[in-house]
Parts: structure tokens; sequence; C-alpha cells
């Protein structure tokens, strides 16, 4: 089922560590496995729900963290299931390492839901991770489809050896401080989706020729939007700071149809 397991005791501490974890905190962790992992939120937490999809290991996993009262084993597929609703509340911490072929639908679902955790700590694929914490010039649609929710920044780089079987590829653990107010209200946020799709859509180019292709009007009105928005109509998409994306939605959101949270983020 694509399945690393992390078996370094050390780096599973150092997760833990990252996450900055509490007797105040309620933790949802993904992808529990055999509970390597899960003992040691427990140990910090007030209380551990453990998702598992797999169901050849839940019987390991709930005898592995039967000493624990404050774990409750949750079997499923968390994409099938309501993150929020699961823990029953906001502002409760995600720990979870992610599958690499479902890092984005995973984040995609953890950030749109109504009851909102306060951070995640994620387990990714290095160059993913490096990537969401990118900075203009650099930036991408998946780095702004993280950043519009939260700050993330990378707590620690993991070695492949750190995994059971070893992965081809280097690991990073991801932290992402969700915002306590949003940039944008829900419509906003819809219209800003709508909009960097249209940006991303050919990042060589310059806005004013992707926003044309991409909203369907004239480059002439995508320099007048630009231009009132004040950035130069020449740039790329890359180069914008998410102020300067904000502004433009102001700008252009006469023209901006709702669009959720784009489909594939990790593409741009």
């Amino acid at each position: 089922m694509g399945q690393n397991f992390l078996v370094e005791h050390k780096t599973l501490k150092k997760i833990v560590n990252s996450a900055g974890v509490t007797q105040q905190d309620s933790v949802l962790e993904i992808g529990a496995g055999l509970g390597s992992l899960t003992r040691l939120l427990a140990a910090q937490a007030g209380e551990v729900t453990a998702v598992e999809i797999d169901q050849r290991l839940v019987p390991v996993l709930r005898e592995v963290v039967n000493e624990f009262p404050n774990v409750r084993v949750v079997e499923g597929n968390i994409l099938a299931l309501d993150p929020g609703q699961i823990v029953g509340k906001e502002g409760y911490v995600v720990v979870a390492n992610i599958p690499y072929y479902i890092t984005s639908a995973i984040i995609r679902h953890l950030l749109e839901n109504p009851l909102k955790p306060a951070r995640l700590v994620l387990t990714m694929q290095r160059e993913v991770a490096e990537r969401i914490c990118a900075e203009p010039g650099e930036l991408s649609l998946l780095a702004l489809s993280v950043q519009v929710y939260g700050t993330p920044v990378i707590a620690g780089i993991i070695p492949a050896k750190a995994f059971y079987p070893a992965p081809k590829v280097d690991s990073a653990t991801l932290r992402v401080d969700l915002h306590p107010q949003p940039l944008f209200n829900d419509r906003q946020r819809g219209q800003f989706f709508t909009l960097i799709r249209a940006g991303f859509s050919q990042k060589r180019k310059m806005l004013r020729n992707t926003l044309a292709a991409g909203l369907h009007i004239s480059a002439d009105e995508a320099s007048t939007y630009l231009t009132a928005a004040g950035i130069d109509p020449h740039r790329r998409a890359q180069t914008l700071n998410l102020v300067e994306w904000k502004t433009l939605v102001n700008e252009m959101q006469g023209i901006l149809t709702e669009e959720k949270h784009p489909a594939d983020i990790t593409g741009d």
C-alpha cells in the first residue's frame, strides 16, 4: 500500500518534539502503522486518535497501544473520513507519515476541513517539503496552496535508512502552523485558487499572458488589472508573494469564479 515504516527511534523522538505536543493537546495521527510513533505521542499528549487504513495492521496496533488509555484506534481511510469530526474539536495537532503518492490529497483534505487543526507535522518526500517552503521567486501552485493556510518550515531531514523498507529518496518533517485568522474569507479563497491556477498554467510566460489565457480575457485587460494592483504585467507567477496575490484578487474579484482548492496541487 505504498507504506514505508519509520523505525528509527531517534527520528521518531525528533518528530514528536517537532510537533510540540503537550498534555493539553489532542493529536490525530494518520497512518499509525505498528504504533511506534503512536506510543511516543501517547506519552506526551492528552489524547491520541490513531487512524490506520490497513486492516492487517490494526489488530497489532491495538495490542501495541493497549496500555495507553488515552489512545483511540480508528480503522479507515483518512480521505474518506472527516478529520475534524474524528477528533471532535478545533485546534488539534496532526502527525502523519504520508505515502508519497497521496501527499497532495491528504494536505488538501486537512486544510479544507471546517474544524481546522492548529498545526500539521507531516513526514514526506524531501523535495516536496522544500517546494512547499519556497519563497517568492520560486513559489509554485503547491507552495501557495499551503502557505495561504499556514506557515511551513522544515523541522528536520530524515535519511532513507530510517525507514523499512527504505525509500529511494530522503524525507523531511514539515511543520505547518496554521494562521489564527485566514488570509481570505471563504469567497475570496475560492477566487484566489481560480487566480493562481490561471497564473501558473504556463509559468514560464508573463502574467499578462497566463492570466489572459486562463481567465479568458485579453492580454490588455490582464495588464490593466495587474497595473491597478501595483504588479508589473511582465512578471511571472512564481515571483508574486501572498500579499500581492491578495491585492490582485481584490482587483479582479468581479470576473473571478470560486474554485475550490486545486484538485492536484503537486503540479505547477
